[in-house]
């Protein structure tokens, strides 16, 4: 399982009724070793046309009718010793609206101070994580493993998330995110591996905190990697998009979410591989119900 503790999948990334986020957690069960490390360049396709607002499921974008996201994520992870891991990932993204015909022209004519488009794109937000491994024990042929992670998110481009249906497809909310996690990762002989962690996430401005967790079942073999994986967010307060008196402010709205997904990772040569991903959302809040798929090379050394 060793060629394997370097790797952690390509993100996915999307963007919903509120700018976009992060749905699947950076953070592995595996570390990759003092030394060793990994470096994944993966894109990322997605779109919708209906949304998950509160209490209901609708058809149909707000002046965009139809959403596209697509994404270039840079990922990087280091073992500082054994028990230390460092990871940094920076995602390119471009969100394309369908509006029909003149709509975004004429919207700018009534609402200049808007800034209406059809595409938003550039650099979102930069992470950087450090995972410690805390506790190790054996369980028979198995083998359980307590990792603590702290990390920090923060804009590097100056996209916008201004007020108005206009932001819809803005690529991100502008925060700067704090996010501590507990993980606990379970390996057996045979491979097969479950992960889960859940933790907690300070946000700036106006977006709310909220608990985020993740759980994962996979396989790690010689010469394949196949995990599933479920996801969640839930917002520590925020408004509704159709609560009376929204004034259109997406950052500050509650999102909510459960997202599933299957990844896959095989070696080709000298330390190269392909990774390939799929995910949708189940269920959620003031979020676009997005499908999306992910193909990515790594580098594992």
């Amino acid at each position: 399982m060793k060629q394997f503790s370097t790797l952690l999948l390509s993100t996915l990334l999307m963007a919903g009724a509120t700018p976009a986020l992060r749905a699947q957690s950076i953070v592995s069960g595996f570390m990759a070793g003092k030394g060793h490390g990994s470096v994944v360049v993966s894109g990322t396709a997605e779109q919708y046309t209906s949304a998950y607002l509160a209490p209901d499921k609708v058809s149909g974008v707000p002046v965009f009718q139809e959403v596209h996201v697509n994404s270039v994520n840079l990922y990087g992870t280091y073992g500082l010793t054994d028990k230390i891991d460092a990871i940094v990932s920076l995602p390119y993204i471009q969100s394309k609206g369908q509006a029909f015909g003149t709509t975004i022209s004429d919207l700018n004519t009534l609402y200049p101070a808007q800034g209406f488009a059809n595409t938003r794109q550039g650099f979102q937000d930069l992470t950087a994580v450090l995972k410690f491994k805390s506790y190790t024990r054996e369980i028979g042929s198995s083998i359980l493993d307590l990792l603590g992670v702290v990390s920090v998110s923060t804009p590097v481009s100056n996209y916008q998330t201004n007020t108005g249906l206009g932001y819809i497809i803005a690529i991100g909310n502008r925060a700067t995110k704090t996010t501590a996690l507990g993980v606990a990762h379970l390996k057996t002989a045979s491979g097969v591996f479950a992960t889960g962690q859940v933790g907690y996430s300070l946000r700036t401005g106006d977006v709310p905190n909220a608990l985020v967790g993740e759980a994962k079942l996979g396989y790690a073999g010689p010469k394949n990697y196949f995990e599933g994986y479920a996801s969640f967010q839930e917002s520590n307060g925020g408004t509704d998009i159709t609560e009376q008196g929204f004034d259109g402010t997406f950052t500050a709205t509650r999102v909510n979410y459960v997202r599933i997904g299957a990844s896959g990772y095989r070696p080709i040569t000298n330390g190269f591989g392909l990774t390939l991903g799929i995910s949708t959302y189940v269920a959620g809040r003031n979020i676009g119900k997005s499908t999306g798929g992910s193909a990515g090379i790594t580098y594992n050394f």
